[in-house]
């Protein structure tokens, strides 16, 4: 990587629907003013009703600052985006898909007011999840299809397991600047650089309803798992925050800090 200026990338975790966005909307500009992040990427995945993402919803997010929205297991839960998915290249979704799926799944993004370039790469994991194609040699392919054109190489993770998540860490570390987790929407107090220099976490942690369980309002996360039957997506609403992980890098591409933000912050009360 070649030697750069320091700078900053802002992440912000899995958004989940409407109040994801309105807390995005209220607190975001705010957050961008105090760490100057010169590039912003999203995991949007649950932004529509939970379960994938519109046209709205994406420039919405763009409009915001914004600059790249990766994916997940709900890339292709809305039909109506697939045509957005096949000419937007600021929308990822995982890359190990099968061939013929819409969209990409990583890509080269010029860093705005700098001479330098991004590439951004989305896996997802294959434990506990749908079959896919191998995350470990598909990052290997679009890695070498990325590094000799960029500054930064960003991924995220997008998985089940934290093991899977960590076992990405460590295969990527001193290949990739930052590796981020996504999916479990619970933040893990674990972001730290590895030996060699890529910045870690297994899991950022959702942007939503903090009253919920994972975002799913919590009468119906019950009944799921205690009548064992399909129940309708109901969105909780209570109590949004906004958890992100802000990745400071140095001349080289390599990481120099990973600062977790939760926004508003846990304050543990008792009368």
């Amino acid at each position: 990587m070649a030697s750069r200026k320091p700078l900053s990338i802002l992440f912000i975790g899995d958004i989940v629907s409407q109040p994801g966005l309105e807390i995005l909307q209220t607190l975001l500009p705010a957050l961008l003013k105090k760490h100057q992040p010169v590039f912003v990427i999203a995991n949007g995945e649950n932004l529509h009703e939970g379960r994938g993402l519109n046209d709205e919803l994406a420039d919405a997010c763009f409009d915001l600052g914004i600059h790249v929205l990766t994916g997940g297991n709900h890339s292709f839960d809305k039909h109506l985006i697939f045509k957005r998915l096949k000419t937007e290249k600021r929308i990822l979704r995982p890359f190990n898909y099968p061939k013929g799926n819409p969209g990409i799944g990583f890509g080269v993004y010029q860093i705005p007011g700098r001479d330098q370039k991004i590439g951004v790469l989305n896996l997802i994991g294959r434990t506990y999840m749908q079959p896919v194609n191998d995350p470990f040699e598909s990052a290997n392919y679009a890695i070498s299809r990325m590094k000799d054109e960029v500054d930064i190489l960003f991924v995220d993770m997008h998985s089940e397991a934290t093991a899977e998540k960590m076992a990405m860490g460590w295969h990527l570390d001193g290949r990739v600047s930052v590796v981020v987790g996504t999916h479990t929407h619970i933040p893990t107090s674990d972001a730290r650089i590895l030996p060699k220099g890529t910045g870690y976490i297994t899991d950022v942690g959702m942007t939503g309803s903090f009253q919920s369980v994972l975002g799913l309002d919590i009468e119906t996360a019950k009944r799921r798992l205690t009548m064992l039957t399909p129940q309708r997506y109901k969105t909780a609403e209570g109590d949004p925050r906004i958890c992100g992980v802000l990745a400071t890098l140095k001349d080289d591409g390599t990481c120099a800090r990973m600062e977790q933000i939760l926004l508003p912050e846990f304050v543990s009360e008792r009368s």
